[in-house]
């Protein structure tokens, strides 16, 4: 079955206005293959997206300081540690050692003020709610 079709219940991250344009990433916890793991939100051209706290290089987080994933311009999120740089609306690797990577992308939808994120079949709540 595609992963798009294991959709589960929405899992409320935060109010709308948290995330600010190109600003600091939103991080929660969830369990990828029911191991533990941190994902970030952050909003980007007017877009929530949400990802893996996970480089596709090597699979560690990414983050500089706790939500800071962007590079100096704001235009492209950016691994710490070896600088692999990947396109925010989309997650594709777009240089360094990421290669023909990605990011894995968690879905999410903003509606009514609020940003949710929806469980797969590999990604799933840390917490039962």
């Amino acid at each position: 079955m595609p992963e798009a079709t294991v959709r589960g219940a929405p899992q409320h991250l935060c109010a709308s206005e948290q995330l600010v344009e190109r600003g600091e990433a939103l991080l929660f916890d969830v369990l990828q293959y029911r191991q533990p793991a941190r994902a970030f939100a952050l909003r980007f051209d007017g877009r929530v997206v949400a990802y893996l706290n996970r480089c596709a290089h090597v699979p560690a987080e990414m983050d500089w300081q706790p939500g800071q994933f962007l590079d100096s311009e704001r235009s492209y999120i950016l691994c710490s540690i070896h600088g692999a740089a990947y396109e925010p609306a989309t997650g594709r690797c777009i240089g360094g050692p990421c290669g023909r990577g990605r990011l894995v992308a968690l879905e999410v939808d903003e509606r009514d003020g609020q940003v949710y994120w929806y469980a797969s079949r590999d990604t799933q709540p840390a917490f039962a709610d």
